[in-house]
């Protein structure tokens, strides 16, 4: 009789400026503890200003590199094993459908801002997300906004 090896349960975490907060490395951890599972960071690009309307398939990329490159070590360390990340769409749900079109995840855990701030929650993105047919966590971050952070004045919450 053969044994077969565990398959890794394949995770897709979607993230933007939650992407490195307590709340999801604690998530992702827990995740981690429950059983062999490989991790994804999805961030939606991040235009800003006009650039939302003129070219939002180019702006933003840069700003969420740069996000994502600062998270990745972070959700690795989490996770206990490497975490693999990519900036998608600016719209978090066709960021979504690309990435799940192009691989397999069995799982979605979405971290979003607080309720009472966050865009994707005014925007209902858990419940389009559980639409797509995988388990979905939500997970919110607490005091993500800092008033003494200029980043965050204008900038659209996610």
């Amino acid at each position: 009789m053969t044994q077969t090896t565990p398959v890794p349960v394949q995770v897709l975490l979607l993230a933007n400026r939650t992407a490195a907060t307590q709340t999801l490395l604690d998530a992702v951890s827990r995740r981690a503890e429950h059983g062999d599972a490989r991790f994804h960071l999805l961030l939606p690009a991040i235009p800003r200003g006009l650039h939302r309307l003129v070219d939002p398939e180019v702006a933003g990329r840069a700003e969420a590199h740069e996000r994502l490159k600062a998270a990745l070590p972070h959700l690795s360390a989490a996770a206990g094993t490497e975490v693999t990340g990519e900036v998608g769409d600016a719209d978090p749900m066709a960021a979504l459908h690309d990435t799940l079109y192009g691989r397999a995840f069995d799982e979605i855990i979405v971290s979003t801002l607080p309720r009472r701030v966050s865009r994707w929650m005014r925007l209902d993105l858990p419940s389009k997300a559980r639409g797509l047919g995988l388990p979905v966590t939500l997970v919110e971050a607490e005091g993500v906004l800092s008033p003494a952070d200029p980043s965050a004045v204008g900038a659209a919450l996610v």
